[in-house]
């Protein structure tokens, strides 16, 4: 059964300036247990909710299989961690996702593709393996709260 492995609301950006100079510390509480979504805003908390220049791009997923082992929504800074979706073929879908507190669609625009920073995260040879698997950037179409556990997927095309 498919599975919201992970989640994650941060209000900062820890990627900023120069990979070689590393990431800024991860704050307390990022990874939480369920996040709340705002149609056409994104993640409430997030450092990208309601930001104008984010709207298309306000909630990012990613399936856990396009990982290496260990690595998880700290490093790769995506909003939701999933097992059992194939989310990279999503793109032009609306994945609907329910874990419990009711259906919540996502518009699904485009990859999330990966950036220098996963050589930094992740280590030598991440942004490479991560092209074309690197997570899919959605747009909240509904209000709704999504939680970690067991999920019912729909895609509509």
């Amino acid at each position: 059964m498919p599975q919201i492995v992970q989640l994650l609301a941060s209000p900062v950006h820890r990627y900023l300036g120069r990979p070689a100079d590393g990431p800024a510390p991860a704050p307390p509480g990022e990874l939480v247990d369920e996040v709340q979504l705002r149609a056409g805003l994104g993640i409430v908390g997030d450092r990208y909710f309601g930001k104008p220049a984010h709207r298309e791009a306000s909630v990012t997923v990613i399936a856990q299989e396009s990982l290496p082992p260990g690595v998880d929504l700290v490093q790769v800074r995506r909003n939701v961690l999933t097992t059992g979706i194939a989310v990279d073929e999503l793109i032009g879908a609306v994945l609907t996702l329910d874990s419990g507190a009711g259906p919540v669609r996502l518009r699904v625009n485009r990859p999330a593709n990966p950036c220098a920073w996963m050589e930094v995260a992740i280590g030598p040879g991440a942004w490479k393996a991560l092209r074309r698997r690197g997570g899919i950037r959605c747009t909240p179409l509904d209000d709704g709260a999504l939680r970690v556990g067991p999920v019912e997927v729909t895609i509509s095309r």
